[in-house]
């Protein structure tokens, strides 16, 4: 599908990434790996990904389309106190990576892409991957202060859809920025606004919201042993929010994929008939007159040969002379 006129047509570094990376997305799903506890495109954005990648001067690069997730955080810095830089584990490379948790050694105790059934009466803790674990509500976090190395904190989180998409210039950038702020994604962005080479600027767009995103710790873990630290009520709690952030979250993407499409269709005439420019309108004329030609050539033949401008007269002659 081809964006308006107004934007300027891919460059060719921008043509020979796209091609790579689309190869990289045709591969089977039983196939394809990447850096996501989950390893492949999720199902939720699955169409909006084809879409994107439908039009000229786009390619996404790495998704998510929202998440629920428990895990366990990673080791402590050597002797700083302070934890390891956590791998932004919503934007993920389409490369082959390891399945594992968070930065540092942390792993991931439930992961979800949708919204999470839960019973009220049922075993909440079990749902979320904490089966096993002890109870230890109410208790003070002495082991934490008195051995914060030896102490990991159990998470829970909720996190809307990222996606990042590389585009053919800054035009093609200002678009997609703009139907994503239009959407509710309020804090995307661009990066790659400049170059360093001789290469035409291919931005790289972050279409986010941090606004849905929750978090709350709701246990330890010590020496191997997860302790839940928070109710079961206050874990119910939790789920039904994230579900109702799941849903918010889709009546975003679904306006984003809106916004997007339209802004990348032509303009309307007044009419409701598509706006076209002087070139197109050129070729719709000439098409339109060989078309014509073909037609009247054709009547033409059917009627016996006769040549055109000929008029055959039926008239009854008089040949009763005095």
């Amino acid at each position: 599908m081809k964006v308006p006129s107004a934007l300027p047509p891919p460059p060719p570094n921008f043509s020979r990434r796209k091609e790579r990376i689309l190869e990289l997305l045709a591969v089977p799903d039983a196939e394809y790996s990447d850096a996501s506890p989950k390893g492949s495109v999720d199902a939720g954005i699955r169409d909006l990904i084809g879409e994107i990648n439908a039009l000229d001067g786009f390619v996404t690069t790495s998704s998510c389309a929202g998440r629920v997730s428990v895990f366990v955080e990673g080791r402590k810095a050597g002797n700083g106190g302070g934890m390891e830089a956590e791998e932004d584990d919503a934007a993920r490379p389409a490369t082959l990576a390891a399945v594992g948790g968070k930065g540092g050694g942390g792993n991931w105790l439930f992961v979800s892409h949708d919204p999470v059934v839960d019973d009220a009466g049922g075993d909440v803790k079990s749902l979320l991957g904490l089966r096993g674990s002890t109870d230890c509500e109410g208790e003070r976090g002495d082991a934490v202060e008195n051995n914060p190395k030896d102490t990991r904190l159990v998470h829970f989180k909720f996190e809307p859809m990222i996606l990042h998409v590389l585009t053919a210039s800054l035009e093609h950038a200002q678009l997609l920025l703009r139907c994503g702020l239009q959407a509710g994604f309020r804090e995307s962005g661009a990066i790659n606004l400049t170059s360093t080479t001789a290469e035409a600027i291919t931005p790289i767009v972050a279409i986010r919201s941090m606004g849905l995103s929750f978090e709350s710790l709701i246990g330890i873990q010590e020496d191997g042993v997860t302790k839940c630290t928070v109710s079961n009520d206050y874990l119910h709690s939790l789920v039904r929010i994230a579900n109702e952030r799941f849903e918010e979250n889709k009546k975003r993407i679904e306006r984003f994929r809106t916004t997007v499409l339209d802004a990348s269709s032509p303009p309307k005439k007044p009419d409701g008939t598509e706006w076209e420019d002087a070139q197109a309108r050129r070729e719709r004329k000439r098409a339109e007159g060989l078309r014509r030609k073909a037609e009247l050539q054709g009547q033409g033949q059917e009627g016996g040969g006769t040549e055109a401008g000929d008029v055959d007269l039926d008239l009854p002659v008089n040949t009763d002379f005095t």
